[in-house]
């Protein structure tokens, strides 16, 4: 059975970022600027796109959320990443990392295991293996990173969660979010999605703003991805492909109520 106070809360807090707005600053990639921004505008989140060193600092003191991707990344940019996020951690604003093919390549993967390491990261979400490339050497999870289902990762994800003192979100055809201690898993979305570049980006971003009006990561990151991937039903079910499905998805992330969410939400613990 799905639960029922989870979908409430769900509701509740797509109720409260309509309500309060909150500003999510985002350091991320060029690929997704304008998608993630849209949707956030979308869900009623105000956003920001700012990666230059010199106000990074600035930007996340006003800000709910901090969301760092390294899709597009750069040494500078990771510098900035950094910056904002001591002053964010100083600040109490939570941070949602995006760790965008890490476990391709040298830079990424380091640069990921970097932040991860100089910040408190509150919530990292990616595919399996991005996540579980995450893992330091000696981590026990060590020799699952060809792991590419979200079935197959609970595991892990399960011990390096507890490894990095953070909360983990997986997602894939089933999304599973867990600090360690508690697991959820959220049944909502649509093949569609992955075939719109940017969906991840987004489901990202959406973390961020739910994470701005509630101070809980695994029921923030939970909720967040139930109304998304609702979202993401109601969009296919009306595209014809991928092109009419991103139109569709800001309309749905924009026309969703609270009494959809609660509705639709299919969160299971």
């Amino acid at each position: 059975m799905y639960s029922e106070d989870l979908a409430q809360k769900a509701a509740d807090n797509l109720k409260a970022i309509r309500e309060k707005k909150p500003l999510i600053h985002n350091i991320t990639n060029y690929v997704v600027m304008n998608t993630t921004a849209n949707a956030l505008l979308a869900c009623g989140a105000s956003p920001v796109m700012a990666h230059a060193a010199e106000e990074v600092e600035e930007m996340v003191s006003f800000a709910g959320a901090l969301v760092l991707n390294i899709g597009t990344l750069t040494p500078p940019w990771i510098d900035s990443m950094i910056r904002a996020g001591k002053r964010a951690n100083e600040l109490n604003v939570p941070i949602v990392l995006d760790p965008v093919g890490s476990g391709a390549t040298a830079l990424r993967t380091e640069s990921a295991k970097r932040i991860i390491d100089e910040l408190n990261v509150t919530v990292v979400r990616g595919n399996a293996s991005e996540v579980l490339s995450l893992a330091h050497e000696g981590s026990r999870t060590k020799g699952v990173d060809s792991i590419h289902s979200v079935d197959e990762a609970s595991d892990a994800a399960v011990v390096l969660a507890n490894e990095l003192n953070t909360t983990l979100v997986i997602t894939g055809e089933v999304d599973l979010v867990t600090d360690g201690i508690r697991i959820h898993l959220i049944y909502n979305g649509d093949p569609l999605m992955g075939y719109v570049t940017g969906t991840g980006c987004m489901a990202t971003t959406m973390i961020g703003a739910f994470m701005a009006v509630d101070q809980d990561a695994v029921n923030g990151a939970s909720t967040a991805l139930a109304y998304y991937g609702l979202a993401g039903e109601r969009a296919a079910s009306k595209a014809e492909g991928p092109g009419t499905f991103q139109a569709m998805l800001f309309d749905a992330l924009y026309g969703l109520d609270e009494k959809a969410v609660k509705e639709g939400a299919k969160i299971r613990t």
